[in-house]
């Protein structure tokens, strides 16, 4: 069986379709993998930590398919959502890369050895 790590970088703050293309493509791959029973995680890193408190909104197109793989939600990134002032929205906050100068942020490294395909977001 695969192992996939799905990471949202896309920044819902420039407003633009792209954005929204890449944070729906993201979830909406998590639950393809999800429903096949595949093993998937997503996390949101960088600009992507401020996804989960806009995708939470009831309102937003998004919120669907966001409740639907909530399950498969890994956390946001701790230095990244520190960085860009991201809300953690009751998500885990991943520290397993300690970079100079921050908490720690999530770990590319540590998925590849743990047998994770990376797709980015």
């Amino acid at each position: 069986m695969s192992k996939t790590a799905i990471v949202v970088l896309s920044d819902p703050k420039d407003g633009s379709d792209e954005a929204l293309g890449r944070v729906f493509n993201a979830l909406g791959t998590v639950y393809e993998f999800k429903e096949a029973n595949e093993e998937v995680k997503i996390i949101f890193q960088g600009a992507g930590t401020r996804w989960p408190e806009i995708l939470q909104k009831e309102d937003h197109p998004g919120n669907a398919l966001y409740k639907a793989i909530e399950d498969k939600i890994e956390g946001i990134s701790c230095a990244c959502a520190d960085v860009f002032g991201a809300d953690a929205s009751g998500l885990d906050l991943i520290k397993n890369n300690p970079l100079p100068g921050t908490i720690g942020s999530s770990s590319y490294l540590a998925l590849q050895n743990d047998g994770y395909t990376i797709i980015n977001f």
